[in-house]
């Protein structure tokens, strides 16, 4: 039997993040349909299953990036079209209680123009064919160190 790891979710008006949260993953496998339906499985630490599917709220492009770290996957995945969108799953349903606001990564519609100048670096993901060895899994964001020392 699969379990379902925790999800974070956040957007820009342009992509949507995902992060799984699933220490020393592996068999990593990803699907990721234009039509707006992700689906994720991995084997845990213990070799035990772990896997979801979302029908997200609106269409995506079928390629997305990946930053696997011994902590989580973070995935960045592109909008079909620029928008916000009201949530993140297509059901109006209350979503699984796996599934989380990522209030780390989250920018709201009015900051994502200031933001912008201090943009995400996606030199911190790669392609969804190649794996990275981040130590924790998490983005380095350097205009945010820049920040903090002023």
């Amino acid at each position: 039997m699969s379990r379902n790891p925790e999800v974070l979710w956040a957007q820009r008006s342009d992509k949507v993040y995902l992060t799984v949260a699933l220490p020393d993953a592996k068999d990593i496998s990803v699907k990721c349909e234009p039509q707006g339906l992700f689906s994720f499985s991995a084997l845990g630490a213990q070799g035990e299953r772990f896997e979801f599917s979302l029908e997200l709220y609106g269409k995506i492009m079928p390629e997305y990036r990946k930053n696997v770290g011994l902590r989580n996957i973070i995935f960045s995945i592109q909008k079909e079209e620029k928008s916000w969108w009201t949530r993140l799953l297509k059901s109006e349903e209350k979503p699984a209680p796996y599934i989380k606001v990522d209030w780390n990564k989250w920018c709201d519609e009015d900051e994502e123009v200031k933001s912008e100048t201090a943009s995400d670096d996606e030199s911190a993901f790669v392609n969804e064919d190649s794996e990275s060895s981040d130590d924790d899994g998490l983005l380095y964001l350097p205009d945010l160190e820049k920040a903090r020392s002023k």
